[in-house]
């Protein structure tokens, strides 16, 4: 037998085996696919819900000592009669946060180290960076993926289905979801047209796989335009304030221009909840409950009425709370826990500087 024969025979043995080991490769990856494909989770549900305000109120009766208004007149436009402010020194968002966050693991039963995911939706991060999320993170000892959404008041339903497809995905269980928002911070307390409206104040959801409940549907929108008539203008990368004349100039408050604010709002959110029930074939009678972001008495009630669903069925707090920014919808998830049912039908909405809306559908799983 020649070499060169003995040489060509060892080599097409091996050409051979390499090829079958590349087949059960692939073999080995087609299975892991269908297996990982069979695991993914028909549903991202609601498991837990918490909350957490602030000790100290600030009544109408407060600020008609502060700027010239009553409560008469906050009452008759707003639905706003107190609201809480977060007053300690050096304590920012992520102090609320921490704690609507540590409720929820205490309520589950679980540690930090069992979160996979958290998502911070806030106007009002405690710095520049490092994110609201990654400070809970550490306070709750958390290596979970961590990182802040800044969709001012529809920030909870934006991150919502931000962590919902993450766990559709398959790759996570347990996803931490809070909504907070110190605003007080922000606030030009002699502006009686701003400083009658807002309050500090955090929730969170925990969300995790389920076969049968969870959240169905949501429609998310935004126009960039709105960005004039709605926000902080100066303090960020665009305008630092670099002298003491910029503190002067007022710019680093909250500024809308209300009227206008008012209009798209009213539109907007009780258009894009009607849209989210159409698309589910729903009406409003099938809806058990609607949560609405707390912004103004008048602009729930309009979102009621497009939907057409009663009064009784509509989430309301903004007179004990006036408007927590990111933490509205959370907070009422967690005042209402204990009346919903397995099952029940929920429709969330909400509009916010951007401007930013949306509504998002879910089936309630406890």
């Amino acid at each position: 037998m020649s070499f060169n024969f003995l040489f060509d025979t060892l080599l097409k043995v091996s050409v051979l085996c390499k090829g079958s080991e590349r087949q059960n490769n692939r073999n080995r990856i087609i299975t892991n696919n269908q297996v990982y494909k069979e695991m993914k989770p028909n549903y991202a549900a609601i498991t837990a819900v918490a909350g957490w305000v602030p000790s100290d109120k600030l009544t109408n009766a407060d600020l008609e000592k502060m700027v010239e208004t009553n409560d008469e007149w906050i009452v008759s436009r707003t639905g706003i009669k107190e609201r809480r402010i977060l007053k300690e020194e050096g304590k920012g968002t992520s102090y609320m946060a921490t704690k609507a966050a540590e409720q929820i693991l205490e309520k589950r039963g679980i540690s930090g180290q069992e979160i996979d995911l958290i998502i911070c939706a806030t106007a009002t991060p405690d710095y520049g960076f490092v994110s609201v999320a990654n400070i809970v993170a550490d306070a709750i000892e958390s290596t979970a993926m961590s990182f802040d959404v800044s969709a001012a008041c529809s920030g909870f339903v934006y991150a919502l289905e931000m962590a919902s497809n993450f766990i559709q995905s398959g790759n996570y269980k347990k996803a931490l979801v809070i909504g907070a928002d110190k605003m007080s911070s922000v606030i030009n307390y002699n502006d009686r047209t701003t400083c009658i409206l807002f309050g500090d104040g955090a929730g969170a959801a925990l969300l995790e796989p389920d076969e049968h409940y969870g959240i169905q549907d949501a429609k998310l929108y935004s126009y960039g335009k709105g960005s004039e008539l709605l926000r902080v203008k100066r303090g960020g990368s665009a305008m630092p304030l670099a002298s003491n004349e910029d503190l002067l100039e007022r710019e680093h408050y909250f500024y809308q221009d209300g009227k206008a604010v008012f209009r798209h709002a009213v539109t907007k959110m009780s258009d894009v909840a009607a849209e989210v029930l159409g698309r589910n074939e729903l009406s409003g009678e099938d809806v058990d409950w609607v949560i609405p972001h707390q912004a103004n008495m008048r602009i729930i009630e309009a979102t009621a009425n497009r939907m057409k669903v009663d009064m009784e069925k509509v989430t309301v707090n903004i007179e004990k709370y006036g408007n927590t920014t990111g933490a509205t919808i959370p907070l009422c998830l967690w005042e209402w826990e204990e009346k919903f049912k397995k099952g029940d039908k929920i429709v969330l909405a909400a509009f916010g500087g951007g401007f930013t809306w949306g509504s998002m559908y879910l089936t309630w799983a406890y």
